[in-house]
């Protein structure tokens, strides 16, 4: 007998390299030039969520997490996501949608956002438990 598909669920949503992306970030001092050379990088946004939450804003957070959010369920569904199964954190071209997502959770919960900082959590957890772990997130 031949079994097909996965039985324990969806396969893995895996995001495309974005090697120029990742070395500007790296290299760059500010992360709003990776974000102006590359819109569609999670990774910048998520840095700039980051930047803002740790000076205190998180409005700015907030913008910021949820543009690089927005722009990785924008590459997920291209990559065939269906709204729910793993988006490994294991994969480095899904960490910048996962720390964006991470973002968006505390700049939600800073703004009194409750409802919102559950579900964005709860979606981390659901993508990848072991994001929030290696998020320092516990």
């Amino acid at each position: 007998m031949t079994v097909h598909g996965n039985l324990l669920g969806p396969h893995p949503t895996l995001l495309p390299e974005q090697p120029d992306a990742e070395a500007a970030l790296a290299a760059a001092n500010d992360p709003a030039t990776v974000a102006a050379a590359y819109p569609e990088f999670s990774g910048a946004w998520a840095a700039l969520a980051q930047r803002a939450l740790d000076e205190g804003d998180a409005v700015a957070g907030y913008a910021f997490a949820r543009t690089g959010y927005h722009r990785g369920l924008d590459q997920l569904r291209r990559a065939g996501w269906k709204g729910h199964g793993p988006v490994p954190w294991s994969h480095r071209p899904n960490q910048g949608f996962l720390r964006a997502l991470a973002a968006l959770a505390r700049a939600a919960a800073e703004i009194g956002e409750d409802a919102e900082a559950r579900r964005c959590r709860d979606l981390l957890d659901e993508c990848d438990p072991a994001a929030a772990g290696a998020l320092g997130l516990g």
